[in-house]
């Protein structure tokens, strides 16, 4: 990298942060971290930045030594210097400023052998009314099985066979039980769909095992109050990304909203005159008006004018990498989360999905501890019944053990008839 002029690619960096809509803070940290790189440089004489270079000044600065940039880490000191050199060799290596944009997944292009069979079932889903999530749940799957199918050389319907289906389930061996019975859903569906209308002979719907998951038969995980402090702690809230995660998971903790009601929130869903939050939920098709509280406002109203990207969405939380739109529906926010967990060094039990749905969980444990009755723990959650509420009265431990029976007393009052 002869002739380099570090200098100008850090004014272009800089430029292209502003543009961006990074907010001033952000922009003063990448900022000082350039000065100490360049100075760095002065000191030791070097004219010609590589990756070795950048390395050995991260080493100098944080004490941690890494192979390449592309790695790990969940130590903000070292992020932080990493951050601003990853755009700098990206500059000298494409010639322009180029944060990294977003991956967008390509869209599905049926193959035409199977293109009639393939829109005649979305159509099905359509006219029986589905939620758009169960639609896109059939859809999604579908198309992994007719990919994998067309990929083997299967690009009929009627060639398929149920050994072929069972060779696909195959390969989601180690997913979770529930997460499989969820595709074979999916493929009873299309299969009795394609033997109904006679696009194949066989009901192989009729041959697909049968996977028995219990809706009530996990107990849900609850977090503590000491490391929930550590997950919120451990976000960077100088980071524009951080302002916004930390916002997203405190509407969780302190709300106990699902994720897909998250992803919907408009700008317009809150009302800062009567300080309330009010949607329909994705799930429940049913409307909900929560409290904004007053430290999850105060979130909002920091990621808002300090942290959000300039973006003509009306979504209220958005990507932070270009195209700056709304998050997709299958974003489950998890990859953030487990992020979060890393760098606040939680000790999270293997047993046990602590993913964001648990965070709601929280709320009703929390709730329970204080002995809100349940028609009230139902509202806050936004069910439709106290039945399904009634589901989080096994993370009460202590009303658990008041109904419990002493099983002497049993024996006694048996001995006695």
């Amino acid at each position: 990298m002869e002739g380099q002029d570090t200098r100008s690619a850090i004014q272009q960096i800089m430029e292209g942060l502003r543009n961006e809509g990074k907010s001033p803070k952000t922009l003063k940290t990448y900022e000082t971290s350039f000065n100490s790189f360049e100075q760095y440089l002065a000191e030791n004489g070097i004219t010609d930045v590589d990756e070795s270079v950048c390395l050995e000044f991260i080493h100098l600065k944080t004490g941690q030594r890494y192979s390449s940039f592309v790695c790990v880490t969940s130590n903000s000191r070292v992020d932080y210097r990493m951050r601003p050199l990853s755009l700098l060799l990206s500059y000298f290596e494409n010639g322009y400023f180029q944060n990294k944009m977003r991956r967008i997944k390509p869209r599905f292009e049926c193959p035409a052998s199977y293109q009639a069979e393939y829109e005649a079932f979305c159509e099905e889903l359509e006219y029986r009314g589905h939620r758009k999530s169960t639609i896109e749940s059939n859809t999604q799957k579908t198309q992994l099985l007719i990919k994998y199918l067309a990929n083997r050389g299967i690009h009929t319907t009627e060639d398929i066979t149920i050994q072929h289906i069972e060779d696909y389930l195959k390969t989601l061996d180690g997913y979770a039980v529930k997460y499989i019975g969820t595709f074979l859903y999916v493929f009873r569906n299309f299969f009795s769909f394609l033997h109904e209308r006679g696009y194949i002979n066989q009901d192989l719907a009729s041959m697909l095992p049968k996977i028995r998951t219990p809706r009530n038969a996990s107990i849900p995980y609850v977090w503590s109050k000491d490391d929930l402090q550590k997950l919120l702690g451990a976000i960077d809230r100088e980071d524009p990304k951080g302002k916004r995660d930390y916002a997203i998971l405190l509407i969780a903790i302190r709300l106990g909203l699902r994720i897909s009601d998250i992803r919907g929130l408009k700008q317009s869903s809150i009302d800062w005159n009567r300080k309330t939050i009010n949607l329909v939920m994705v799930k429940t098709g049913q409307p909900i008006e929560l409290p904004l509280l007053k430290d999850v406002g105060w979130a909002i109203i920091d990621y808002l004018q300090n942290g959000r990207p300039v973006s003509s969405s009306e979504n209220l939380f958005i990507r932070h990498k270009a195209p700056f739109n709304a998050f997709g529906d299958h974003n489950a926010f998890g990859r953030e989360l487990h992020r979060y967990i890393l760098k606040a060094g939680l000790n999270m039990p293997g047993n046990q999905w602590h993913g964001m749905h648990s965070l709601r969980s929280t709320l009703a444990g929390n709730m329970l501890d204080v002995k809100s009755p349940l028609p009230i723990i139902s509202e806050a959650l936004g069910h439709k019944s106290v039945n399904t509420t009634g589901l989080y009265l096994k993370i009460d431990i202590e009303g658990l053990r008041k109904c419990a029976v002493d099983p002497e007393e049993v024996f006694c009052i048996e001995n006695t008839l």
